[in-house]
């Protein structure tokens, strides 16, 4: 083989970003067509929570949100995180030091070369949630970097 076609087709395999609905299939409580998961989504929640894409930083309202409450999986409501976890990372992106119990899955994100992160998702639905760092607060050390597109937010009752 050529030094150049073996360079090629390696890069293609580091860069190759299959989207989380493929790798999902029959895995989830919850699971949906692509085109109904499109019916309900915007573009951008789309590509975000089926697509793993990222949104842009800063342009979440929930990034800002400082309520007592409860953080939803958009794509299926399911409870992931309280606000009383949610600290101001900086970032741009809702930044949290720990989920709900039995909320989130993750999986290896190779999608950078030479880094691996780890990306989170709902356990129940799939959808793509963001990424968790080991540079957060304590008690637990972790920033789970979410999307804003991904969440839903109910407000605590007095």
């Amino acid at each position: 083989m050529l030094r150049r076609n073996f360079l090629a087709s390696g890069t293609a395999l580091v860069f190759a970003r299959p989207g989380f609905a493929a790798t999902s299939e029959g895995g989830f409580e919850i699971t949906r067509t692509e085109a109904e998961w499109r019916a309900m989504l915007t573009d951008t929640e789309y590509a975000v929570m089926r697509e793993e894409e990222t949104e842009r930083a800063f342009t979440s309202p929930l990034n800002d949100e400082t309520r007592a409450g409860i953080f939803h999986c958009k794509g299926c409501d399911l409870a992931l995180y309280d606000a009383k976890t949610k600290f101001k990372s900086g970032t741009g992106w809702p930044s949290f030091y720990q989920a709900l119990p039995n909320a989130i899955g993750t999986k290896d994100d190779r999608k950078l070369l030479f880094f691996v992160r780890t990306e989170c998702h709902c356990r129940r639905c799939g959808s793509h949630l963001g990424h968790i760092f080991d540079d957060g607060p304590q008690p637990t050390g972790k920033r789970h970097c979410l999307n804003g597109v991904s969440l839903t937010f109910t407000p605590e009752t007095a």
